[in-house]
């Protein structure tokens, strides 16, 4: 009833976004060059974000399940 979830999508769009800020990192505009260090600190930011929000969810399932079963 419970499946693994599947990450292939979310995989493929990472992938393709590190190959597309490589070949920016190679760009002869500094100003492009320059961009890509500060996108890739910021989508990990958001990662570190949305990691951050699914632990809290968690948690507050878990405070929620014990309320119910007191």
């Amino acid at each position: 009833m419970f499946y693994k979830e599947d990450n292939t999508f979310n995989d493929i769009r990472d992938k393709s976004l590190a190959q597309w800020l490589d070949e920016m990192e190679k760009h002869e505009d500094v100003a492009v060059r320059s961009g890509v260090k500060l996108n890739r600190e910021y989508v990990q930011s958001l990662k570190d974000e949305i990691k951050r929000l699914k632990d809290e969810n968690e948690l507050k399932n878990q405070y929620l399940k014990k309320m119910k079963q007191k």
